[in-house]
């Protein structure tokens, strides 16, 4: 058994076709795991399929064992554990490769497949993309082509129908799959994604900001949401969709102190005039922040969030899934018009050292104004829109008073700069203000009459105190470069500085088939990706389903009959095939009226021999007999369609008359 070889239980074809369906179920993993495990793999691959065009021979037990710890401490030393998502797919990877190098048996056939179908389910973890799912049908459909290959015996299937074995099966199981999905209790949670999983950060706002931060998201056109407007759309300058802010700087980075729950609305919070209603989609970032307008009605927010003390929509657990949402906003709004006297001091505190230019400017501005924070406000922001700044993806980098280089020397910045900057001034003069992050804009979609919110779409901007009024935003962005504002910042950046190709290279066209696209991610991710408990119990509500007993019942009854339909089709299939041949046809009747009459041809015996047979005993019928065993064969192999020799057959037959007593 030691020296079997591959090719003994499994054809040297069919093998090169497991091996090829194995690259084709590994390839997207590739571009994910570190070069020093995704060669390896491929190498493994390469090797046996090469192994088996030449003979060689299997590598022996040390070798094996020797790859597979090298493959566990690569696994180790890449990942720092086993465990998570990547880590675990590039371990299964690696031994799936292994599991080639002693494979020597039907068996070990039968457990690469297997662990083929188990290696489809991983590309889940890492995308869900409706492009994801139909690769995929590809590669079940293969799997199980070479699964009915490997449980063939004899020669082996050629490759067209083994294929289409393997589509068929597969589609055979898709009515059965739409109907678990639709009917299986969902479970809240993500089902394709595991906390902590090593490898899987995601892009997106950070719980901190300091120079240079916002600006590299620009270089990412990853999702961020879509939102969907129910009514109204507001204008891009009020299109501010708020994310963490930040109270404590400490000369170059700001940070945010613990967050303090609070009930909604939140103290001192009025809201008036008319709410902007609208949804949500938005992708996993594996944080507790969420998105809205200012500022999100207490009486919309879903379930599972709440508001925390500065406005911030915030999830109970980190976003780990897609989550729809709706919401309502009211853009007339004041909030916290009294500070308490801890938080007066918190908004207004800066670092002791560093900055002295600034800190000088802003006291100056406070005792021209009497410390009316409005006009100093307003002071700060003329002085940004009337002097040489720019807007820039390329600023230069900041000495250690990053305020003071960047106001009197450099005046080259992205939003982040501005924004620290204006609230860096405001504090200094005795006015209370904070850094907010988020998203500004979105860019529409006119085939589906919603707006795409990406990462290029980050922003930052300030927020200051008024006794009485409470908080007011300030963006000294718009002061600098308003394009930014209502065009984004494709618009606002000079083509010269470089801006990344998928901005560069927009063109109408591109557009348009990019929004075709989404289009059609949208409604996968909001119909397929997003049906979870609620969505489900809403779907199942129109069809009289209101609980989880209904529900399971609904699900058993129709898997038994989509089962019982399929047994039945299977049944009806292993019937015999009842020939449509006219002649033979009229052929098995005379041969009843003769089984009637004690005569019954033998398995072998062909109908001239039968009727030999039966004329040696009934020598009355010698006649009748052969005229009709001379005209069945006629008609049958002679005469073709002709439908005189049928005819005269159909009256032979009718006209035998035979007693089993004659007999």
């Amino acid at each position: 058994m030691n020296t079997t070889t591959a090719e003994n239980y499994l054809a040297q074809s069919a093998l090169l076709r497991l091996l090829a369906m194995l690259g084709l179920v590994i390839a997207p993993h590739l571009t994910r795991l570190p070069a020093w495990i995704g060669a390896p793999v491929v190498a493994l691959i390469l090797w046996r399929a090469l192994a088996a065009r030449r003979n060689w021979p299997l590598p022996k037990a040390w070798l094996r064992v020797t790859l597979t710890l090298l493959g566990l401490a690569a696994v180790y030393l890449s990942f720092g554990s086993p465990s998570g998502q990547t880590a675990g797919t590039a371990l299964l990877a690696l031994m799936l490769a292994l599991k080639l190098t002693e494979m020597r048996s039907r068996r070990d056939v039968l457990v690469v497949v297997s662990l083929c179908y188990f290696m489809l389910l991983t590309h889940f973890l890492f995308s869900q993309e409706l492009w994801t799912v139909l690769y995929l049908l590809v590669c079940a459909s293969a799997i199980t082509a070479v699964m009915v290959e490997a449980n063939h015996g004899g020669q082996p299937l050629p490759l067209k129908i083994s294929l289409r074995f393997g589509v068929t099966l597969v589609a055979q199981a898709l009515p059965l799959m739409l109907v678990l999905f639709v009917l299986f209790p969902r479970i809240p949670g993500p089902l394709w994604g595991l906390p902590g999983s090593s490898g899987a950060a995601r892009s997106g706002l950070s719980d901190s900001m300091q120079p240079g931060d916002i600006s590299r998201l620009i270089e990412s056109n990853e999702l961020a949401f879509r939102v969907r407007f129910d009514d109204e759309v507001p204008p891009p300058r009020d299109r501010y969709w708020r994310g963490p802010s930040f109270e404590r700087f400490d000369g170059r980075r700001w940070t945010h102190l613990p967050r303090h729950l609070i009930q909604a609305p939140p103290a001192g919070a009025l809201l008036r005039g008319r709410t902007l209603s609208y949804e949500i989609t938005l992708e996993p970032h594996d944080q507790t922040w969420m998105f809205s307008l200012d500022i999100p009605d207490p009486d919309s927010l879903p379930a599972g969030s709440f508001l925390d003390s500065d406005l911030l929509l915030t999830a109970r657990k980190p976003v780990r899934e897609r989550w729809l949402y709706r919401l309502g906003s009211k853009a007339d709004f004041s909030f916290e018009a009294e500070l308490r006297p801890e938080l007066f001091k918190l908004y207004t505190r800066i670092p002791r050292a560093g900055n002295p230019r600034a800190v000088a400017w802003a006291q100056k501005l406070r005792d021209e104004h009497g410390g009316d924070g409005l006009a100093i406000a307003q002071a700060v922001m003329r002085h940004f829109r009337e002097e040489k700044f720019f807007y820039t993806l390329q600023p230069p980098k900041l000495a250690s008073d990053v305020i003071d280089d960047f106001l009197f020397n450099t005046r080259r910045g992205f939003c982040e700069h501005y924004s620290s900057t204006f609230t860096f001034l405001m504090r200094a003069a005795g006015v209370p203000a904070r850094v907010v992050t988020g998203y500004q804009g979105g860019d529409y979609n006119e085939v589906g009459d919603y707006f795409i919110v990406s990462q290029s779409d980050a922003h930052a901007w300030s927020e200051f105190w008024l006794p009485g009024q409470g908080w007011q935003r300030a963006d000294p962005t718009a002061a600098v470069a308003p394009i930014r504002i209502e065009k984004g910042v494709a618009a606002a950046v000079p083509l010269s500085e470089g801006l990344p190709g998928y901005l560069a290279r927009r063109t109408a066209m591109t557009d348009a088939l990019v929004a075709r696209m989404d289009w059609i991610e949208a409604n996968w991710n909001r119909w397929i990706l997003a049906y979870g408990p609620e969505l489900q119990a809403e779907f199942l509500r129109r069809f009289g389903l209101v609980d989880w007993g209904q529900m399971v019942l609904a699900l058993t009854v129709l898997v038994t009959v989509m089962l019982s339909a399929i047994g039945g089709v299977m049944l009806l299939q292993s019937r015999p095939v009842v020939p449509r041949d006219d002649a033979l046809k009229q052929w098995r009747i005379a041969l009843k009226k003769l089984a009637r009459a004690g005569f019954a041809p033998a398995a072998a015996e062909g109908p001239r021999d039968f009727i030999e047979r039966v004329v040696r005993q009934r020598p009355d019928l010698r006649g009748d007999l052969r005229r009709l065993a001379k005209t069945y064969l006629r008609a049958r192999y002679l005469a073709g369609d002709d439908a005189q020799a049928l005819q005269s057959l159909q009256l032979e037959v009718r006209a035998l008359k035979l007693s089993r007593h004659a007999a």
